[in-house]
C-alpha cells in the first residue's frame, strides 16, 4: 500500500498525537507522523527550545526511510509553524505542502501594527524569563496574552508545561523567510488580530487563508479539520506516494 506522508508539528502545550485529536484519522489515508519538538517529553526534563533542532526534527521525519520516496506534507500549529517554514526553505524538495495553523511567525510581520504591539507587550517578560520561576512566568504570560488569571500548576505535567513555556525562545527571533513555490494553507481562528495579520502577510505572498471557529486551536473544529484535509488531498493528487 502506498501512502503520502503527513508530518504534524505541535505548538506549546500538548505534543505528539495528543496535540492533534481530530487529525488522528488521517492515518487511514496517509503515513501520519506526530512529532515532538525539542524539550517535549513525557519523562525527560524540558530543555531550552531551538529553532535549528526543531527544523532538523521536521527534516528527519521527511527523509527517505527505505520504503519509498522522501518528502511529505507538513501541518504545524503556532510555534511549530516556525520550524515547518524553516524546513521548507532549507529543503523545498521535501515539503509537498505547508499547513500553518495560527502560525506564530512574528519575525515576518514584526513591523506591522498588531505584531509590533504584541512584541512590545511580551518582550520585557521574555527578557527576564530566566530570572523567574516557571510558575511566575506562566502566570504573567497568560495574563498578558489572554488577560486572565491562571491557577497554580498542581500536577507534575502541569509543572513541566510551565517550564516548557518559559524555555521557549521568543518567536520574533526566528530567522524566517518566505517559502517560494510550496503550496501553503494558513488556518486561523478569527479571534486575534496578531494571527490574522500574519495570515494576511502570508496570503499576500501566495498562501491560501481560511478561518474556522476554535480560537487558537481552529484545527479542533469540524470546519478547521475539513479545511486541512481538503487542502492536503488536493495537493496530494499531484504528488508521488511512498510505500507503507
Amino acid at each position: 500500500m502506498f501512502k503520502q506522508r503527513v508530518v504534524f508539528v505541535h505548538g506549546a502545550g500538548a505534543f505528539g498525537a495528543a496535540a492533534w485529536p481530530r487529525q488522528h484519522g488521517m492515518a487511514l489515508s496517509f503515513d501520519a507522523l506526530f512529532l515532538r519538538r525539542q524539550g517535549y517529553d513525557a519523562v525527560a526534563e524540558p530543555v531550552e527550545s531551538s529553532f535549528a533542532e526543531d527544523t532538523a526534527i521536521v527534516l528527519r521525519s521527511l527523509a527517505d526511510d527505505g520504503r519509498g520516496a522522501a518528502g511529505g506534507h507538513v501541518v504545524a500549529h503556532s510555534q511549530g509553524a516556525i520550524p515547518a517554514m524553516m524546513a521548507a526553505v532549507e529543503r523545498p524538495d521535501l515539503v509537498y505542502s505547508l499547513t500553518l495553523v495560527e502560525p506564530a511567525c512574528l519575525s515576518l510581520t514584526a513591523e506591522l501594527p498588531a505584531t509590533a504591539a504584541h512584541i512590545s507587550l511580551m518582550k520585557p517578560l521574555l527578557e527576564v524569563r530566566h530570572q523567574l520561576s516557571d510558575e511566575d512566568f506562566q502566570r504573567e504570560f497568560v495574563r498578558r496574552v489572554y488577560a486572565t488569571d491562571l491557577q497554580q500548576p498542581a500536577t507534575t505535567e502541569e509543572k513541566r508545561s510551565a517550564r516548557r513555556l518559559r524555555l521557549q525562545v521568543p518567536s520574533w527571533e526566528a530567522p524566517l523567510h518566505i517559502v517560494p513555490g510550496v503550496p501553503t494553507l494558513v488556518l486561523t481562528g478569527g479571534w486575534e488580530p496578531l494571527y490574522e495579520e500574519i495570515a494576511g502577510y502570508l496570503r499576500e505572498t501566495g498562501a491560501l487563508h481560511r478561518v474556522a471557529a476554535g480560537g487558537h486551536r481552529p484545527h479542533d473544529s469540524v470546519e478547521g479539520d475539513r479545511a486541512i484535509r481538503q487542502f492536503i488531498s488536493e495537493v496530494s493528487r499531484s504528488r508521488p506516494a511512498r510505500a507503507s
